[in-house]
């Protein structure tokens, strides 16, 4: 029989790979899947693949990020190749009742998550994690003007390119249509 390519043996894992939802949000009642629970789920493929999963994290500097910002990329490798998938995510420094590393730490196991259901290409969208809105929509003349080359401006591209949809961009910024037209043109 002849021997897999990683891209194939990749192509298999997605096709047959479930993780379970094993968290539960009470605050947004629902179940979700953490990082840890799809390195758990994985296990069973390093072997039956030969392969090995990996994760790096690295923190992204730019002169326009006013605040810290984490890379995570998951990879998969064989004795031949590797093949990654990246997810970045921001630190919410603001976030009320959590000690700086539990910031980092959360900000992490979120970003390990998106990176590894880039990888596997994990549908996000089933996930209400994905989708859920812990915060009200603002009234439109309440909103924040959305403008180009700004910090706002550069996380709204981050998440078009990771995967998010403009709806979502609407409901928390006014914008020209100038500024829409440039966030249309990310994918």
């Amino acid at each position: 029989m002849k021997e897999l390519s990683l891209n194939e043996k990749l192509s298999r894992i997605q096709i047959e790979f479930k993780a379970n939802k094993s968290r539960f949000n009470s605050f947004g009642k629902y179940n979700f899947r953490s990082a840890e629970d799809i390195l758990e789920a994985l296990k069973p493929y390093n072997e039956k693949y030969q392969v090995n999963f990996t994760i790096t994290e690295c923190m992204v500097e730019s002169q326009f990020i006013q605040f810290p910002m984490l890379e995570s990329t998951a990879s998969i490798n064989d004795d031949l190749d590797t093949i990654s998938a990246s997810a970045i995510v921001g630190v919410d420094l603001e976030q009320k009742g959590m000690q700086m590393p539990q910031k980092f730490g959360s900000a992490s196991s979120y970003a390990k998550k998106y990176a590894l259901g880039n990888l596997l290409l994990i549908d996000d969208t089933q996930d209400a994690d994905a989708s859920n809105k812990h915060e009200k929509t603002a009234p439109v003349d309440e909103l924040k003007w959305l403008n180009k080359n700004t910090p706002e401006f550069n996380k709204a591209i981050e998440y078009l390119k990771n995967g998010g949809n403009i709806a979502t961009i609407e409901n928390k910024y006014k914008m020209t249509k100038v500024v829409k037209d440039e966030l249309l043109k990310v994918k």
